[in-house]
């Protein structure tokens, strides 16, 4: 028998998933895979209904239904404060998944050499490695986790075609100032590369800090694909909503990728959904305030604990220090927390392109009842 592909070898299965699989087995409370436990706004959920009802089941436009493009161009252009073009700056796709692995092979040819900080979602060197390219990872240095910028500078000088950044970052919760931003976007400038950004939790940012669409730094529309869904905004991680926003002559190369890798999201969630992108913006400021209420409960009982961890400016993870526990392996620690504590964290090495076994990361995207159950459990881990 033929081997399978070389390329499949370089990289494993979603940590993040699998410690998903072991807090069902265990009967932990999963505060490793991110996503909340309650139901979408009640108005959204009728609007899925009513969708079904109305016999929106066959294909919608590939590059998505124009109501949903141009309800999500408003949306977007409410927040950025630039016009957005709905019919040639958007591409909608299944899930900010998708829309990575669109713009990773929009602007990449097999061969060249995408940037991304360290830690990174585990998805954006699996993407690039799918895509033919080499992923080169910078740093940011735990636990304010702010990069080097002679080490930033370095790798753009290596010659990238690409540079990913997550704002806010997942795993470990920075918000990046608009200083060191404009640093980046001079930097893309100046050696000419493309950033592809990923700012699903624009809308989780917690004060005083404050998101800044990159985009929109000078310069960068022409350069900058944003990458964003609607799944964190309006909790539907399932109905695998989102989008590629660029400008015109790069989303009508990225339409094309999208159509021949899955042709089109759902065509009646693409039409509910419009409902909640003509939320009034009360919304978002109580979508981030009750993030932050959500962060201080979960970080209140690590307070208790004893144990380091990175306050998180944005996002809904938090990175815990379990180096105290003297584990040689981050990932046996959270088999360990998992079935003896019964609270599932994912791995902090998942994270890391270097060797790193010192974290864990914890998610606070739960029911207040559903976090006092994981604290309660937590304080088991007081040394």
């Amino acid at each position: 028998m033929p081997s399978t592909s070389r390329r499949t070898s370089v990289f494993t299965e979603s940590l993040i998933r699998e410690m998903s699989r072991v807090a069902a087995r265990h009967g932990a409370i999963n505060l490793a895979q991110g996503f909340p436990d309650w139901d979408p706004p009640a108005a959204l959920v009728q609007a899925g209904r009513d969708a079904m009802d109305s016999g929106r089941h066959q294909y919608a436009v590939t590059w998505g239904s124009p109501e949903l493009r141009n309800a999500l161009g408003a949306k977007i252009a409410r927040f950025i404060g630039v016009p957005v073009e709905a019919d040639r700056e958007l591409v909608v796709t299944c899930g900010a998944t998708e829309a990575m692995m669109v713009a990773m092979m929009t602007v990449c040819d097999p061969g060249d050499r995408v940037g991304m900080f360290s830690p990174f979602y585990e998805n954006y060197s699996a993407d690039a490695i799918l895509t033919g390219a080499t992923p080169v990872h910078v740093p940011l240095h735990p636990p304010t986790y702010r990069f080097d910028p002679d080490e930033l500078r370095r790798a753009f000088a290596s010659g990238l075609k690409a540079f990913v950044l997550c704002n806010p970052s997942n795993p470990c919760g920075r918000v990046f100032t608009r200083e060191e931003l404009l640093y980046i976007a001079a930097l893309a400038e100046e050696f000419d590369v493309f950033v592809l950004t990923d700012e699903v939790y624009e809308h989780i940012v917690f004060a005083p800090h404050r998101h800044t669409y990159f985009a929109t730094l000078p310069g960068m529309a022409k350069r900058t694909l944003m990458c964003s869904s609607l799944s964190k905004t309006f909790s539907i991680t399932g109905w695998r909503l989102g989008y590629v926003h660029a400008a015109p002559e790069i989303i009508a190369q990225a339409r094309k990728v999208h159509d021949f890798l899955t042709v089109g999201a759902a065509a009646p969630l693409q039409h509910a959904v419009v409902t909640a992108l003509n939320f009034p913006a009360s919304y978002y400021d109580e979508l981030a305030a009750e993030y932050a209420a959500s962060r201080d409960v979960l970080l209140g009982y690590l307070d208790q604990t004893g144990l380091t961890y990175t306050k998180p400016e944005g996002a809904y993870f938090v990175m815990l220090d379990i180096s105290p526990f003297g584990y040689a392996s981050d990932v046996e620690f959270s088999h360990w927390m998992t079935r003896e504590i019964g609270v599932a964290p994912v791995p902090g090495s998942s994270f890391f392109a270097h060797p790193e076994n010192r974290y864990v990361r914890l998610n606070f995207a739960k029911k207040p009842d559903t976090l006092h159950a994981a604290g309660e459990r937590l304080l088991k881990l007081r040394r």
